[in-house]
């Protein structure tokens, strides 16, 4: 094997490997990938310029050195559900079957269970895409995140809980008290009173992680009045931004998965449809993970704006395999 095919899938390996051993010394780690210090200190600066588009502060893979060990401090999303195509999905097995065979690699059952892990989501995924995570978001889990909001308001207590916002692609702690459950548009909601936001606020099931019942009793103050949903959730503010988009079948996932407006059946399969958006950054961010799979009628500023990072994105990996 090649020191560059020796290469690939140690630097696959090392930011998983990292991340369940903060502060592992350098000699420690060299050892378990079979290198040197120095090698692994090369793999290390170059997964440094690795990240998210933008590769500005708060997109890069960031990692810690203190004297002689490592800690990677920012995983660039790598905890990140992961939202993957039906040839994405397939693509993505192969070549890790082909990672697990190949001789070196660090933990060849982790990545069979990672194997594991997508073709049950694979296996109950509709055509628009797969969903896949560090842990695999089953219907199962979901089910239980209701029973443990339910029996939380039927004991009357608060909830602490880890929340997933998806505009601002964010994981947040929450201690809430509920107030109720409810479907709108066929997808089940806690509406309760956020004691971070200080506001009521409704919370997707299916992007509720860790929910634990407190023992203190859930108190939402007398002022705390139940969502109007009867037009249903979404209300578009003033000063968010407009996006006309073409959605490709395997991409038709986001508009399920995001609020939008102006859903039009196209054919082939596709969609156009109309997003709002606050940060233009984050939007951006979402439509380069989707690759050919979209396309921007309007705004032409954020069309302009998408070229731009792709191309920058082009040019650095084009520099970095070269100084390779």
């Amino acid at each position: 094997m090649t020191a560059s095919q020796d290469r690939l899938p140690r630097l696959l390996a090392l930011v998983p490997y990292l991340i369940a051993r903060p502060g592992i010394p350098i000699d420690e780690a060299a050892a378990d990938f079979d290198v040197t210090p120095k090698q692994l200190r090369k793999d290390l600066e170059l997964l440094w310029m690795c990240g998210l588009p933008g590769y500005g502060p708060g997109d890069l893979i960031d990692i810690s050195f203190d004297e002689d060990t490592v800690t990677v401090t920012f995983d660039a999303g790598m905890s990140r559900p992961l939202r993957l195509t039906g040839a994405e999905a397939t693509a993505l097995l192969v070549a890790l079957r082909a990672l697990a065979d190949t001789p070196g690699v660090a933990d060849a059952d982790a990545i069979r269970r990672t194997v594991a892990k997508i073709e049950m989501a694979a296996g109950q995924a509709q055509p628009a895409g797969v969903a896949v995570g560090l842990g695999v978001r089953e219907a199962a889990e979901t089910v239980k995140v209701r029973e443990t909001v339910q029996s939380a308001l039927k004991a009357g207590r608060a909830l602490r809980m880890t929340y997933y916002t998806a505009s601002k692609d964010e994981i947040s702690e929450r201690t809430v008290d509920p107030m109720r459950v409810l479907i709108v548009e066929g997808r089940g909601y806690l509406e309760a009173w956020c004691r971070r936001a200080e506001a009521v606020r409704l919370f997707r099931l299916d992007r509720i992680d860790d929910v634990e019942v407190l023992d203190e009793p859930a108190a939402p103050p007398p002022y705390a009045e139940p969502t109007d949903v009867s037009t249903g959730l979404f209300r578009p503010a003033p000063d968010q931004s407009v996006a006309r988009l073409v959605l490709e079948p395997d991409a038709r996932w986001v508009s399920e998965y995001y609020p939008v407006e102006d859903v039009e059946e196209l054919d082939g399969g596709r969609l156009r449809v109309t997003m709002r958006y606050a940060d233009t950054s984050w939007m951006v961010r979402l439509l380069l993970g989707l690759g050919g799979e979209v396309r921007v009628e309007r705004p032409a500023e954020l069309a302009q704006e998408l070229r731009s990072q792709a191309g920058a994105a082009l040019r650095l990996m084009d520099h970095h395999l070269a100084d390779t």
